[in-house]
């Protein structure tokens, strides 16, 4: 595709509005809010109001005036529609990790006699460790299976079936209806994690009788670094469930200061701490990038940016890369993965260039599509650059070798 074709695309896309949304950097083409999204152009707004004349004068009063209390349940409502869910049925609190073991120890304490959670090997690896973590705990045993192994592993010996709905690495997407479908003929509970799928594709957890789900918050929502995460607790398990970490803010009466812990009703049993407002207020400002945008919408954009992609690499750079991501766009989320025997140094020589993906282990190549505000252009121009990476060997040089903390 010609770079005049590309912004021809641009010129009809009926979410090219949602750019302005944000503040990106002029001339950066960035392939990374799969990992972290971009900048909503209304965050350091929110976030000056909250400190400045929230914070900074009303102080404590705000807890009250400005409603900071029910921020974890008012904030969470906005990710009704991403999400496919009840306003009742969300949360924001706490990291992934923290929700993820959450849930997971509710989940297993609540199917008493089942001795199993199932979920995938090579998933990402803060679901192995809190699922690890829980069966130490709850002694239970902790089945590690390939994707195609899943439904066969799930019988009446299973408690939580736990699953990325959008791998990580490969972006392979789960059918979540069948998933859900077969661990409850099984009698087991269904935890999702969304962290690669809420504000990426659609998704329809109430639709699809989906029990369980945590994502965070940082990605394509937008809610900036370290933003706090976000569970579903499906309304018909609120009361039946119960939070393995009891804290003040779960309770009935959290200001009535009493010794003996009992729980609120619905969703709110599973907070725990003070929730940190000023994260929220960002992540807030996030969420409000989708206002009156269909989550259809993002998908069928996310599949046309996406399957562009792959065209223009595979049709530039042939056999250098191979296509690490599932070929049918449909069974894919909003990351493409090109694999290459130097592809960290492949991608610190594109960052160089300005064009931002990300480095997965081995030998892997990340590159994250935002329908918000990815351009057709951006993934023209960036297909070219890396074809001339490849051609030139511009990845060789000592600089594009050395490994970061972060990758």
């Amino acid at each position: 595709m010609t770079a005049e074709q590309a912004r021809a695309l641009d010129a009809a896309d009926p979410l090219a509005f949602a750019r302005d949304r944000f503040s990106l950097p002029e001339r950066l083409i960035y392939l990374d809010g799969n990992s972290l999204g971009a900048l909503p152009a209304a965050a350091p707004a929110a976030l000056a109001a909250t400190v400045e004349q929230q914070w900074g004068e009303d102080l404590i009063a705000s807890w009250n005036k400005h409603a900071w209390i029910d921020w974890p349940a008012t904030v969470a409502a906005k990710l009704a529609p991403i999400v496919g869910a009840e306003p009742g049925e969300l949360l924001v609190a706490d990291s992934t990790t923290v929700c993820l073991f959450k849930l997971l120890a509710a989940a297993a304490r609540a199917r008493p006699g089942k001795r199993k959670i199932v979920t995938q090997k090579a998933s990402f690896p803060t679901d192995l460790y809190a699922a690890q973590g829980v069966c130490d705990m709850l002694d239970l045993e902790l089945r590690e299976v390939s994707p195609d192994e899943v439904m066969g592993e799930i019988d009446e010996l299973t408690a939580v079936v736990s699953l990325t709905h959008v791998d990580y690495k490969s972006a392979a997407v789960y059918d979540m209806r069948a998933v859900n479908d077969a661990a409850h003929v099984a009698g087991a509970f269904v935890l999702w994690d969304l962290c690669h799928s809420a504000g990426a594709i659609e998704v329809d957890l109430d639709g699809t009788g989906s029990d369980l789900a945590v994502g965070c918050g940082y990605k394509y929502l937008n809610g900036g670094p370290g933003a706090p995460a976000f569970m579903y607790v499906a309304e018909r398990l609120q009361e039946a469930l119960t939070n393995p970490l009891q804290g003040w803010m779960g309770h009935a009466e959290p200001f009535a200061f009493v010794d003996d812990y009992r729980p609120v009703s619905g969703i709110n049993r599973f907070l725990t701490g003070t929730p940190p407002i000023l994260a929220m207020a960002a992540l807030a400002a996030g969420i409000d990038t989708f206002d009156r945008i269909g989550m259809a919408d993002v998908e069928a954009k996310s599949r046309r940016l996406s399957q562009l992609f792959v065209d223009e690499v595979e049709g530039r750079c042939g056999s250098e890369v191979r296509l690490a991501s599932p070929r049918d766009p449909a069974e894919r989320g909003s990351h493409v993965v090109f694999a290459h025997a130097e592809s960290y140094a492949v991608m610190q020589a594109l960052i160089a260039r300005g064009v931002v993906g990300d480095f997965r282990a081995p030998d892997l190549m990340r590159f994250g599509f935002t329908p918000l505000y990815t351009r057709y252009a951006d993934v023209v121009r960036a297909a070219e650059i890396l074809g001339a990476i490849l051609e030139s060997h511009e990845w060789d040089q000592p600089r594009f070798r050395t490994r970061a903390k972060v990758t």
